[in-house]
Formats: C-alpha cells, structure tokens, sequence
C-alpha cells in the first residue's frame, strides 16, 4: 500500500511532506542538577523558601506542590545548576521515567532533585506547548524503550534525551494551532478534574454528617441507637477449595476492587492451581483487610469467590440494610479502626478491634433514605468519572492525530 499524496516515510513514521524530524538536542537545551557539595539533603529543608522538586512531585505533565519541599534562598543561591524559572520543562531520567511537568507561576523558582533535568525549548525551532505535548505522545514513549533499553532500572541520560527524534511543522502558526487544539482538549480535562474533586469532597462531607446523624433527613427524628460492630455485622466463613471443587467463573481479588471508589475494576476466574477462596452472595460488602487504609470495598451485585484477604461482611438485617453496612465501612472513623492491624510488613485488619468498632444506628427506614441520598452521589461521581475517561480517551487520539499530521488544522 502506497504513501498517501503528499506524504512522506521517516524515521517516526509516516508525515507530511512540509514536516521535519528534529531532534530534541538541536530543538532544546538541557540543564542537570547540581550534584556537588551544595546538593541539598533532607536535612537542609525548610519550611519556606525556594521549592525542591523531585520526581515524586511529577503528574501528568503537572508539578504537584502538595508534599513539596523547600531550601532556604541561600542555599538555593549557592547552587551551580539545576536552577529552574516559570515554563521550564522537568523531566525524570531515573526512577520515575518519562514523568515531567512544566513550571507554573505558581510554583516559582526552584531546584531539581539529581534525577531530573530541566528542559527548554529553542523558540526559533519549536514552542514551549507544542514541546510539552510531544512529550505526552506516542512518539515520545517509544522512544523512551528505544533509547532506555530493557533494564530492570531503565534510566536516560542527557545524550539519549538529545538522540529522540520529533516531528514538527516548522511554521510555528500550525504548532500554534495543535497546542492551542490540544490546550483546549487539557482545559476540558481540568474542568472535569476540579468538578470531580468537588462532587468528591460533597459527597465525602455528606457521609460524616449523614452516617453520624450531625444532619437529618426530613421526615426523620426518632433518636439513633448504638450498636458494636460485631452485633450488626458477621465474616461469612464459608471457603472453597478450587484444586478440590473446580474453576469457579468470578473470583475477586484484592487488585480488582478500586482504591477509595467502591468499584470492581474487573474479575478473574480460578483454575486447579488457585488457593482457598472465600465465598460472597450478593448484597455482601467484600472489605479488603490487607492494608485497609487503601480503602477497598465493594457492595456485591453478584455471588462469587474472593481472596481470603477481603473479608466478606454480611448485614444483621433486624439492624441494618446492606447499603448502609457499605456506606459505614467507607467512613473515615471505620477505616482507622481497620487499620489498628497485626503484621508490620504485611498489615491487616484485626477483626478482635473491629467487631468493636462502636456504630450510631438510624431505624431501617432512615438507613434506606441515607443510603439512597449517597448512593445518588456516588452515581454522580461515577458519570463524571466516565466523561474524563472519555475526555482523556479523546485527547490521546487527538494528539496521535495532530502531532503526526494525519490531521491538519487550517
């Protein structure tokens, strides 16, 4: 099958006869961090002064200040390199690899750990935008395999960075208008980021006040009673065997359940070679109580067999609905309790201090209005989630789109 008219093969790909390749070492300059005697340590942070950043502060082409560190301006002053400003490019070579993020005025000037080294486009030859996008692309991960090899440790080093190659219209108008495409795209996908953070944090507050009896619903008003835990809610035991009874079609396992959403992210079936398995009916809460602080939990829709580190609760129905037993083990208070665990490296839940766990219980009538209020939210939260899926989806084939020049923008 023949070139399109108008188009040419490269070294990445196919592209239009008016593209370049250009490689980032003749389209950028880099800077590394001061590795000397004024490298910081953790004992030189403050609490105030210029922000250290390091890979861990890295995310989706953003830079995070939550958890960030700082060293105080003199140090900052002595340092011989590895000075960033505003709209300089961060970007990890070891650990972290591939992970980078631009500076915003928000962020200021500052330092980069040793892993990172700082990026700066060459005006003449390519925007600062256009850049940053190509470092999300396709082409950029790929080569990052290329140039990083098959470690178990991959790193880069600053000549490798140079060596990737990137296509670009060399008339900064067309990289104008794919970055302002593309920022568009980002600014849809940060709108939905900060809605979805709010119908969180909503729905987060609603919990405490409703599961706590703070607020009332209308029409209620008798007064709540208390309960332990152990009263209203029981582990099914029951186990199976599947190198004894056979496969079984849907098996959870600690790495299907969400952290922190109550979703199941997928299923597998056992096989002859599996371990013991607990059993679940539908309308059992499955919580994991191996690390109960990553908050995995799951309201089952369905029968089925999980790993024996998720606990399989089942509601005492003369206290308490189903739903409700699911929205008080997603409560904060339900979870430090859970966390009160055995076991250094490998933590869990001790159901001798859960069972204990001291619960304010509303009458089932109010139960099924709290748990109907909550659950609203939390399909709420669930749509938001699916359109930034989606926006996310959409942006990635934009960008395969846009920076190869199957699509042109007049």
């Amino acid at each position: 099958m023949g070139l399109k008219p108008g188009y040419k093969q490269t070294e990445v790909g196919v592209i239009p006869e008016d593209w370049d390749v250009v490689t980032l070492g003749e389209a950028c300059t880099f800077e590394d961090g001061d590795r000397g005697d004024n490298y910081p340590s953790a004992e030189a942070y403050v609490l105030n002064g210029n922000p250290f950043v390091n890979a861990g502060h890295l995310s989706d082409g953003r830079i995070r200040l939550d958890e960030m560190n700082f060293i105080s301006a003199e140090r900052f002053e002595r340092l011989g390199s590895g000075k960033f400003k505003t709209g300089d490019i961060l970007f990890c070579l070891r650990g972290s690899l591939g992970k980078f993020g631009i500076v915003g005025p928000e962020i200021g000037e500052g330092a980069i750990a040793s892993s990172l080294i700082i990026v700066r486009s060459k005006p003449s030859i390519i925007g600062n935008r256009f850049l940053l996008f190509y470092l999300q692309s396709y082409c950029c991960s790929q080569m990052i395999k290329k140039w990083a090899g098959g470690a178990a440790q991959p790193n880069l080093g600053a000549q490798d960075l140079a060596r990737f190659a990137m296509p670009y219209p060399p008339t900064r108008t067309e990289q104008g208008r794919i970055s302002e495409a593309l920022s568009d795209a980002d600014a849809l996908i940060e709108s939905l980021e900060k809605l979805l953070a709010k119908k969180r944090d909503l729905k987060q507050g609603a919990m405490q006040e409703l599961l706590t009896g703070k607020k009332r619903l209308p029409g209620f008003s008798v007064k709540w009673g208390s309960k332990i835990f152990g009263e209203i809610a029981q582990t099914r035991k029951q186990r199976i065997d599947p190198r004894k009874s056979g496969p079984y079609e849907f098996c959870v396992e600690l790495e299907h359940i969400e952290q922190g959403t109550g979703h199941l992210a997928g299923y597998a079936s056992t096989s002859k070679e599996s371990s013991l398995k607990s059993v679940f009916q539908k309308n059992d809460v499955l919580f994991g109580k191996l690390r109960a602080y990553l908050r995995k939990y799951w309201l089952a829709d369905r029968e089925g067999v999980c790993s024996t580190e998720i606990w399989v609760l089942t509601a005492n129905i003369s206290f308490l609905t189903p739903s409700f037993l699911f929205q008080i083990v997603r409560m904060d208070r339900f979870i430090n309790a859970a966390s009160e665990a055995y076991g250094t490296h490998m933590p869990r839940s001790d159901w001798n201090v859960v069972k204990n766990y001291e619960v304010l219980l509303p009458p089932i009538e109010e139960q099924t209005a709290i748990a109907v209020v909550l659950s609203d939210m939390d399909t709420e939260i669930t749509t938001l989630e699916a359109k930034l899926a989606k926006a996310l989806q959409l942006k990635q084939g934009m960008m395969q789109e846009l920076l190869t020049g199957r699509i042109r923008l007049a």
